[in-house]
């Protein structure tokens, strides 16, 4: 006979394992795209570097929007109701689309003030990170509408269909970055071009996904609105992240080449393992969600610690693989030696952060999916920029190097992990019903 605790469990594995395929494919290009751009040279390593932090805030508004479908679409499939699941899938597309073209123009606009911010002022860096940053931002569109398709899917537990979307969308990049950026002779520009094909493709196939579903598939505004609405705090709360990363670049750029390179190459580890870490927080996330939507706050509170204990068991895994690797990895991402030299400096807080992470992102999906938006909000706030900015700005006016910047990163996901298991424990987020 098959317990519920069991059936829990097998469900949390199969989302999780679902999550973490379709987490480790972007990453893990982007860790290829890394090796492959790092072996240019230190200025296209550390261009690319400053190209994507940007990237990733232009995109920010789509990472929140992708969370806010997953837990509203979430209730409504645990409720019984998966066509208005769905519907919150559509709807989110229409939004991510409109978002993304706006996004596309602001960013071409921007581009090179914001990289010269990054980077401290022009020069080769600045101008690299500019020409990757202008063909990658007419990716934008699509970007979004993978996010969106990524959100509803999520919601309704279809486990398979984002694995099929990642996966052959970001073999075809990965194969196509090397060629386009080496034999074709485009170098890092084959690099923005590989990541643009990838998710214009991706975006086709979520879109094909919706389609399937035989929803209606014409705009609702009042739905938009809300969704708008429920977005609100993890916009806020990407920003306060962006605000984190963007000074962190900054200040590595101000220390140096060598720096911000190696900077680059911890920041792409560790989003790989954050994001690997977080199949644990987007099973969470869809299992609270249903869990309260349907009235079951005994199954939403059992899915927390559990995910908790699965999230801290693979941090530590890999921080051990990490620090096996404290020699090797660097040299796979920079053959220059000033580049590993900086990524040894900033490696002890890499794995550190793991074990940490896990359980931090496990507890965040559970707030996500109870729609706990507005308390994430502010914690996150608080961590940026009462601790990691700070730490941050201080490394650089007290010559703390590459490791002061780490250490406000550090800082950043200790303060996280405190609030968010003070509030797990409180109860507070356990609201049940179609909404919150």
């Amino acid at each position: 006979m098959v317990t519920p605790a069991e059936v829990s469990t097998r469900r949390i594995v199969t989302l999780a394992g679902s999550a973490f395929v379709v987490l480790a494919a972007e990453p893990l290009f982007l860790l290829v795209d890394t090796a492959v751009v790092g072996h240019l040279g230190r200025v296209p390593l550390a261009a690319l570097g400053a190209a994507g932090i940007v990237m990733t805030l232009l995109a920010i508004v789509g990472t929140s929007l992708e969370y806010g479908t997953t837990g509203r679409a979430a209730r409504y499939f645990g409720a019984g109701r998966r066509e208005a699941a769905v519907n919150e899938g559509v709807q989110a597309s229409w939004l991510a689309l409109l978002i993304g073209l706006v996004a596309l123009v602001v960013g071409e606009a921007v581009a090179g003030p914001v990289v010269r911010v990054v980077t401290g002022g022009a020069g080769p860096v600045a101008d690299d990170a500019e020409r990757w940053l202008r063909i990658a931002i007419l990716g934008l569109p699509g970007v979004l509408l993978v996010l969106a398709g990524n959100g509803w899917l999520r919601g309704v537990q279809d486990t398979r269909t984002p694995v099929r979307i990642v996966v052959l969308a970001n073999a075809v990049s990965a194969v196509a970055s090397p060629v386009l950026v080496y034999p074709v002779g485009m170098g890092l520009a084959g690099s923005a071009v590989a990541n643009v094909c990838a998710q214009v493709l991706a975006a086709a196939l979520c879109v094909r996904a919706l389609r399937a579903e035989r929803v209606p598939s014409r705009p609702q505004w009042h739905v938009m609105r809300s969704q708008v609405v429920v977005s609100r705090d993890l916009v806020a709360r990407s920003l306060a992240f962006q605000a984190a990363y963007l000074t962190a670049a900054g200040v590595a750029a101000r220390m140096g080449a060598a720096q911000l390179a190696a900077h680059q190459v911890g920041l792409q580890l560790w989003e790989f393992i954050a994001l690997l870490l977080d199949s644990f927080a987007i099973a969470a996330q869809s299992l609270v969600g249903a869990a309260l939507g349907g009235g079951d706050v005994e199954a939403a509170k059992s899915t927390a610690w559990q995910v908790s204990r699965y999230g801290v068991v693979a941090g530590v895994i890999f921080a051990g693989v990490a620090g096996a690797g404290w020699q090797l990895l660097p040299k796979v991402f920079s053959s220059d030696a000033a580049v590993q030299a900086q990524a040894h400096v900033l490696w002890p807080w890499l794995i550190a952060m793991m074990p940490l992470g896990g359980v931090l992102f496990a507890l965040d999906g559970v707030l996500l999916g109870a729609g706990d938006n507005a308390f994430i909000r502010n914690v996150t706030m608080v961590a940026a920029l009462g601790a990691f900015v700070p730490i941050a700005l201080l490394a650089l006016r007290l010559d703390w190097g590459l490791g002061g910047v780490w250490a406000g990163i550090a800082s950043f996901i200790t303060v996280r992990l405190i609030g968010m298991a003070w509030r797990t424990r409180s109860g507070r987020w356990l609201v049940v019903g179609e909404r919150r």
